[in-house]
């Protein structure tokens, strides 16, 4: 695992240990990153489910003004502190707790990474609470990674789901929250 671009490129992350945290392969990753890179320099980027907060820390790499990573594991917070540290970037800040919590209470976001472990069932209840909740600015972007042949849920305007990626047995899913015409007046 290592950081792809940006003033970080190409300084190793340390991965995790055993199978209680899946990070996003290298490739998804870079993927992941082709798809979104005009959209990340001076945004407020936010990762849940965070892992080895190697999305969150790739965004900062490449410009992202801020991220903070969400994670309920003591195990992963240690990761992402570690990995945040060998990256040598600032602007990041790691919490401890569940992601739904967090949406509840939280501001709002330019970017948010959303990658619960596949089986978990937590990936539509996060995006509808990130609908809910409206943390999401202004043409503001959601990457969501799931399994292939996962159906993603359906948001309501002013979110939108767009285009779904699929990489093999992953699929990276887009939704935005697109102005309002009647907002603009």
């Amino acid at each position: 695992m290592r950081v792809i671009t940006g003033l970080a490129r190409g300084r190793k992350l340390k991965e995790p240990q055993g199978d209680a945290i899946r990070p996003t392969t290298d490739m998804i990753k870079e993927s992941t990153f082709n798809i979104i890179q005009f959209s990340i320099e001076g945004r407020r980027v936010l990762d849940l489910f965070a892992g080895t907060g190697q999305m969150g820390i790739e965004a900062l790499s490449r410009g992202a003004r801020s991220c903070v990573f969400v994670d309920e594991s003591k195990a992963a917070e240690m990761l992402i502190r570690e990995n945040l540290e060998r990256s040598g970037l600032e602007g990041g800040k790691v919490l401890r707790g569940t992601a739904g919590s967090y949406v509840a209470t939280c501001d709002k976001f330019d970017l948010i990474f959303v990658d619960p472990p596949y089986e978990s069932g937590h990936l539509d209840q996060i995006i509808r609470k990130i609908e809910q909740f409206d943390i999401l600015n202004e043409n503001g972007i959601i990457v969501a990674e799931s399994r292939s042949e996962k159906a993603m849920p359906e948001v309501t305007p002013p979110y939108e789901k767009g285009r779904e990626y699929r990489y093999g047995k992953v699929k990276l899913t887009i939704y935005t929250r697109n102005v309002d015409a009647d907002e603009l007046l």
